[in-house]
């Protein structure tokens, strides 16, 4: 489970310093002046989204023209609305058998630590991304993305805090992720996990932060 993640600010850069935009397409000239607004008005945090939380974050996609960046909704939606059960995250176990559809779309949650039972994770300032899938919904400002984080069961440091922890993909693996040509299936989820288990091990605790944000229905939904 995680409910809380960011980009620059938390443990790792210093507060207030932007990391390194070096995960494509992050480094283009555009997406990092939407990212720098994104971290300031955000104060460097994704947060889930609700009614009473309107905020959006960055999520990396591709299509078969290459890779973009878009604003999403972290919260999955099903039916054109918010699920009204938890869908911030989702097993990697129950993609074939709960999220099959959405594992058909899938994303990259760009990151440089995330946070979980009030304990920072990082890879020492590095970024890295976090594997998500995502829905379609009509608003009025047109196609919103949703989006939901893959969590793999805890390794090393983390799972001394916590049974789960998200998925995180190494670099080499991100086309494979994010190719819209690439079916979701039981091999994938296999390949992914098996290949997540090197930089699992190297995420470590960076320090103490605040609690993890809430997410109860009733405060969002």
């Amino acid at each position: 489970m995680c409910a809380s993640y960011g980009l620059g600010g938390g443990p790792y850069p210093a507060e207030g310093e932007e990391p390194d935009f070096d995960l494509s397409p992050l480094d283009e000239r555009e997406n990092q002046a939407g990212l720098i607004e994104w971290m300031r008005e955000q104060q460097h945090t994704a947060r889930i989204t609700g009614k009473n939380a309107r905020n959006l974050n960055p999520l990396i996609t591709a299509t078969e023209t290459g890779r973009r960046m878009d604003f999403a909704w972290w919260w999955l939606h099903l039916g054109g609305q918010p699920t009204k059960f938890p869908a911030f995250n989702s097993r990697a176990d129950a993609l074939m058998s709960k999220w099959r559809t959405a594992f058909q779309h899938r994303a990259i949650a760009p990151a440089t630590w995330y946070v979980e039972k009030g304990t920072s994770f990082a890879l020492d300032g590095a970024a890295f991304g976090i594997a998500a899938i995502t829905t379609t919904a009509q608003s009025d400002d047109g196609d919103l993305l949703t989006y939901s984080l893959v969590t793999r069961e805890a390794v090393a440091d983390a799972a001394r805090v916590h049974p789960r922890m998200p998925l995180i993909l190494p670099r080499e693996l991100h086309a494979d992720w994010l190719d819209p040509g690439q079916e979701g299936d039981a091999d994938l989820i296999a390949v992914m996990v098996a290949a997540s288990d090197e930089i699992s091990h190297a995420i470590h605790p960076a320090k103490k932060t605040t609690p993890d944000s809430q997410t109860d229905d009733a405060t969002l939904f």
